[in-house]
C-alpha cells in the first residue's frame, strides 16, 4: 500500500506548490509525489525548462505529467525534448507522448532530426471523422459475410481493432473510430438495443419486479477504461532496442499475460478478478496467457493447491497456454543472481532480520543505513553465495540482497531487497536439490521476462514494486515487461484472509474450504454459483485503479440477474402436503407439457405426469381463509401450474395433534368451474414416471456472520451466525429434474471440449501452427487438461419456482454421474445458490 502523504512535510508542500504551477493539483498531484521516480523526473523537467513560469493550461500540464511518467528513465535531455514538443502543441495525445518516449530512448536516436521524430510520432497528422468513417466502411465491406453471420454488433470491438491497426488510422482519434463503427453498424444492422417486435398481448396482472438481465457487454471491461488504454505489444520501453526485437519475434507480436498464484491455499472470490483480467485480456486480443505457479516458498506449498487452482481456472472457462512453475527456472535464476553479483549490484549479507529491518529505518521510520556487508568485494560475495547454495549457512545466517538505492530512494521497494534466502525445506518438484530459494521480488519480474510477458497485470498493492521490477530487468539487461496495476476485489461481509479462513475451517465453524458459506471459489462452485455469473459480476464492476469492496447483497443480486435468464425452472415443494383428488380414478394419467423457461424457448420443454395424487407445498394451504389470501384453503379453488383445470379443497385430514396431513380436493373440469385467482406449484405421484424426485436434504445458506464487516472486528469469530445453515428434509421436485440434469451434464462436457479446442486455435493464431505444436509439446510436463476438471454435480442448476435457485451438492449419489447406488433411487442433496428476490405477494 502506498504511504500516506504528509502534507505538513516541507518537501511535500514544496512539490505540491511546484506541481500546481503546471495545473497539476489534487489527488493526481498527491499520487505523483507518492511515486518518487515519477516525482523526481517531473520536478527536474519543470525546473530545467522553467515550466512553472509559463502558465500552462490544465491539459498541457496533464500531458507533461504523462511524459514524466512514461519517460522517467530517459536521460534529462531526451525527456526535455519530448516535453518541449508537448508545450509547443506538437504532441497532443497520450498515445503520441508514449510513442515519443519510446522513440527517443535508444542511444542511436538523433534528436536533431525533427522530421524523423515527427513522422514516427504522428506530429501534424490529422485524421478526420470522415476518413474514419470511410475506413470503417471499407473494412466492413470486406468482411460483409462474416459480419452478417454474426449479426454485426457482436463484432464491434474486432472492427475497431482492425480499423485502428491500419497504418492510415494509426493516429486517428479512438472516439472518432468508435463513433464511425457504431454509426455504420446501426445503418446496416439496426440499433444495438433493437429487438424483434412482438404482437400486443392482453394486459397481465401486476407482478413483483424480477431481476433484469445485465446490459453490460461481455467484453466491456476490455473495450473501455483501464484495460483499453494499455500499450500494444512491443510498446513497452526497453533499455536496448534488440530486446524489443527479440521479444516481438518470440511472441509473433501477440499479447502475452500470466496468472501467477502462490500454491499455498485455495483461491477466493478476489482471485476471480485476476483470472478474468489476465486470461480475459489475452483472449480478447487473441493472445496467450500462462498459468504460472509461483512455487518459491516450499514450506507452504501442497499438491492439492496446484490441482485446485488449475481446476478453478478451467471451471471459470479459461485454458492456459502453458502451465509453468517458477521452479522451472531455478537454474536460470541462480545464474542471473551470480551475474548480478558480478556486476556489483548484489551482495551477500549476514545481518539478522532485525538488523535489516533497522537498517531500513525500523518501525519508527527513522534514518536508513547501509548494511556493513554492502561494500564487500565481489569475489567475496560470489564465494559466500556459493556457500549458501552448498548448505554452509542455516536459515537467517545469510541472504543475497540487491544493491539498489537504500539511502537515496523514498520507495521501500528500492531498499536493497532480498533476492535469495536459505530455507531448510524440500521442494515439491526439485526435492532437496536446492538449499537456497529466490524471493518473489527477484523471481517475479525475471520469470515474466523469460516468458516474454507483454502485459504484467497485477493489483495496486504492487505499485511501488514496479520500480524494483524494472530496475532488476535493466540491471541484468534482459527484456523488461510492463507492469500495470488495477484495483483488487473484496466482498464486505466475508473474510478473505487466508489466516482467518483457516481458523474457520480448523475451528469447525464451517465444513471445509469448499463449504458453500465460504467465499473461496471452490465454495462458491459447490454452492452452485455458475462460473459465467462470476465473470459477469467482474465485468459489471469494470476494471479501474480503485479497489472494489462490494456488499454481499450486491453480489447476490448479480447472481440472480445471471441465473434468471440462464437456468431452467422446475416445480419443487419444500414441505410436501399430500392431495388426493377425489373425482379422478386411481389410474388417471395426464401428460403435462411445460416450458423450462417461459422467456427462453430455447431451453425447451419437459413432460410431467398429472394424476389423482399430487403434493403441494404446505405454505400454499391455510386452515383459516382471509380476504387477501388467494391460495388453497377449505372450500377454496386454486389453479395448479400448467394443469388444464383448477381444484377445490373439499376436506382436510389431520392427525391426533391437529396437524394437517392430507387434503381432499375436487378437479373442476366442468363448464361452470370457478376461475382461480392464482396458481400454485405441485408434484404428482406416479411411480412409472419416477415421480416425484425425492430430495434427502435441502440446504439453505444464510450470512455466516452477524455483522457487516467481520474482518474489521477484534475477534471475528465472536460474530459467527449460529443459524447460517438450515437443513430441510423430504422435499420433492418434478420429474423434469432428470431431463435438466442430463442436459446440464452434456452441456458441461461439450463446453469443456470446446474450451480446449478454442485454446488450441488461439495458440495457433497467435504463434503459427508449427510453433503452437512445439509449445504444446514443451508444456507436456505441466498438469494435464481433462474434461472432468470442470464437470461436477453442481452444474445441475434450476430455479425452484417461488422458492430459490438450487444446485446439486457433491454429496449426492446419482447414477447419471456414475455413483454407486445408496438405495432404490438417487440420493439427492440440494444447495440453495441464492434466494429469489423478495416476493411482495407472498402473504397472498
Amino acid at each position: 500500500m502506498a504511504p500516506k502523504l504528509d502534507t505538513s512535510d516541507p518537501q511535500v508542500a514544496r512539490l505540491l506548490d511546484l506541481f500546481a504551477r503546471i495545473s497539476l493539483t489534487g489527488q493526481r498531484a498527491a499520487d505523483t509525489i507518492k511515486n518518487p521516480k515519477y516525482a523526481r523526473a517531473l520536478e527536474q523537467v519543470i525546473v530545467d525548462l522553467r515550466l512553472d513560469e509559463q502558465a500552462l493550461d490544465a491539459k498541457t500540464g496533464s500531458m507533461v505529467v504523462v511524459a514524466a511518467s512514461a519517460g522517467c528513465e530517459l536521460p534529462a535531455n531526451k525527456l526535455e525534448y519530448v516535453v518541449k514538443r508537448i508545450v509547443s502543441k506538437d504532441l497532443k495525445t497520450t498515445d503520441q507522448i508514449q510513442t515519443a518516449c519510446q522513440y527517443v530512448a535508444p542511444d542511436s536516436v538523433d534528436l536533431s532530426d525533427a522530421a524523423a521524430f515527427d513522422a514516427h510520432c504522428g506530429v501534424g497528422v490529422h485524421v478526420s471523422p470522415e476518413a474514419c468513417r470511410e475506413a470503417v466502411v471499407q473494412h466492413m465491406d470486406a468482411q460483409k459475410q462474416a459480419l452478417e453471420e454474426a449479426g454485426g454488433w457482436p463484432k464491434m470491438s474486432a472492427i475497431m481493432a482492425a480499423v485502428r491497426a491500419a497504418p492510415a488510422m494509426r493516429w486517428a482519434n479512438a472516439g472518432d473510430i468508435k463513433t464511425a463503427v457504431e454509426a455504420e453498424l446501426t445503418a446496416r444492422f439496426g440499433p444495438r438495443t433493437a429487438a424483434p417486435k412482438k404482437k400486443a398481448a392482453a394486459p397481465a396482472a401486476p407482478k413483483a419486479d424480477k431481476p433484469k438481465e445485465p446490459s453490460v457487454r461481455p467484453d466491456a471491461m476490455f473495450e473501455e477504461g483501464f484495460l483499453a488504454s494499455l500499450h500494444k505489444p512491443g510498446g513497452n520501453p526497453q533499455k536496448h532496442e534488440y530486446l524489443r526485437d527479440a521479444h516481438l519475434k518470440a511472441t509473433n507480436g501477440s499479447v502475452v499475460t500470466r496468472f501467477p498464484p502462490e500454491p499455498n491455499g485455495y483461491l477466493h472470490i478476489g482471485h476471480s478478478k485476476a483470472i478474468a483480467v489476465n486470461f480475459g485480456y489475452a483472449r480478447f486480443h487473441q493472445g496467450l496467457c500462462y498459468l504460472r505457479f509461483d512455487d518459491t516458498n516450499p514450506a507452504a506449498e501442497e499438491e492439492k493447491y496446484f490441482t485446485s487452482i488449475l481446476e478453478t481456472v478451467r471451471w471459470l472457462g479459461f485454458e492456459p497456454y502453458k502451465v509453468t512453475y517458477s521452479s522451472d527456472y531455478f537454474d536460470r535464476l541462480y545464474e542471473l543472481a551470480v551475474e548480478l553479483i558480478r556486476r556489483g549490484l548484489a551482495y551477500v549479507d549476514h545481518s539478522t532480520a532485525d538488523e535489516i529491518r533497522e537498517g531500513r529505518g525500523g518501525p519508527d521510520k527513522g534514518e536508513r543505513k547501509e548494511s556493513k556487508w554492502r561494500h564487500r568485494p565481489i569475489d567475496e560475495s560470489l564465494q559466500a553465495f556459493e556457500e549458501m547454495k552448498q548448505g554452509k549457512y542455516k536459515p537467517g545466517e545469510a541472504t543475497l540482497r540487491m544493491k539498489q538505492d537504500i539511502l537515496g530512494s523514498g520507495n521501500p521497494q528500492m531498499w536493497d531487497l532480498i533476492a535469495y534466502r536459505v530455507l531448510d525445506a524440500p521442494h515439491h518438484r526439485t526435492g532437496t536439490t536446492w538449499r537456497i530459494y529466490p524471493t518473489y521480488d527477484f523471481t517475479h519480474c525475471l520469470v515474466d521476462s523469460f516468458e516474454n510477458i507483454s502485459h504484467s497485470l497485477c493489483t495496486t498493492e504492487f505499485i511501488l514494486a514496479r520500480e524494483s521490477y524494472e530496475w532488476l530487468c535493466d540491471a541484468l539487461d534482459v527484456y523488461k515487461p510492463r507492469q500495470y496495476e488495477y484495483g483488487r476485489l473484496s466482498i464486505e461481509g466475508a473474510v478473505m484472509s487466508k489466516r482467518k479462513m483457516l481458523k474457520l475451517v480448523t475451528g469447525g465453524y464451517v465444513d471445509g474450504w469448499d463449504d458453500p458459506r465460504m467465499y473461496t471459489l471452490i465454495g462458491l462452485r459447490r454452492r452452485g454459483v455458475p462460473p459465467g455469473a462470476i465473470l459477469s459480476f467482474v465485468n459489471q464492476l469494470g476494471v479501474t485503479t480503485n479497489n472494489s469492496t462490494i456488499q454481499i447483497s450486491r453480489f447476490d443480486q448479480s447472481m440472480r440477474q445471471y441465473l434468471e435468464m440462464n437456468t431452467p425452472r422446475l416445480m419443487m415443494v419444500v414441505k410436501p402436503l399430500k392431495i388426493v383428488i377425489e373425482n379422478l380414478d386411481d389410474d388417471f394419467y395426464l401428460s403435462i407439457d411445460k416450458p423450462l423457461h417461459p422467456k427462453v424457448p430455447a431451453m425447451g420443454h419437459v413432460t410431467v405426469p398429472f394424476t389423482n395424487t399430487v403434493y403441494i407445498d404446505a405454505s400454499d394451504f391455510r386452515l383459516q381463509d382471509t380476504k387477501d389470501y388467494f391460495r388453497l384453503a377449505p372450500g377454496k379453488t386454486v389453479g395448479l401450474y400448467q394443469v388444464p383445470h383448477p381444484i377445490t379443497c373439499t376436506d382436510v385430514r389431520t392427525n391426533e395433534n391437529g396437524d394437517v396431513t392430507e387434503l381432499v380436493c375436487r378437479y373442476e373440469s366442468g363448464p361452470s368451474a370457478p376461475t382461480p385467482k392464482t396458481y400454485i406449484q405441485w408434484v404428482a405421484q406416479h411411480a412409472a414416471s419416477r415421480s416425484p424426485v425425492r430430495v434427502r436434504e435441502v440446504r439453505l445458506f444464510h450470512a455466516l456472520f452477524t455483522c457487516e464487516n467481520p474482518a474489521a472486528q477484534d475477534n471475528f469469530l465472536d460474530h459467527i451466525n449460529p443459524h447460517s445453515r438450515e437443513v430441510l428434509h423430504d422435499a420433492m421436485v418434478e420429474v423434469g429434474f432428470y431431463d435438466v440434469a442430463r442436459a446440464a451434464l452434456e452441456h458441461e462436457k461439450q463446453a469443456a471440449a470446446e474450451r480446449m479446442q478454442a485454446a488450441a486455435k488461439q495458440t495457433e493464431a497467435a504463434l503459427g501452427k508449427a510453433r503452437a505444436l512445439e509449445a504444446e509439446q514443451s508444456a507436456a510436463h505441466g498438469l494435464q487438461a481433462t474434461h472432468s476438471d470442470t464437470v461436477g454435480k453442481e452444474c445441475v442448476r434450476f430455479q425452484a419456482m417461488r422458492v430459490g435457485y438450487f444446485a446439486v451438492d457433491k454429496n449426492s449419489a446419482m447414477s447419471l454421474f456414475g455413483d454407486e447406488a445408496r438405495g432404490d433411487a438417487d440420493d439427492i442433496v440440494l444447495n440453495r445458490i441464492v434466494s429469489l428476490k423478495e416476493d411482495v405477494g407472498k402473504a397472498k
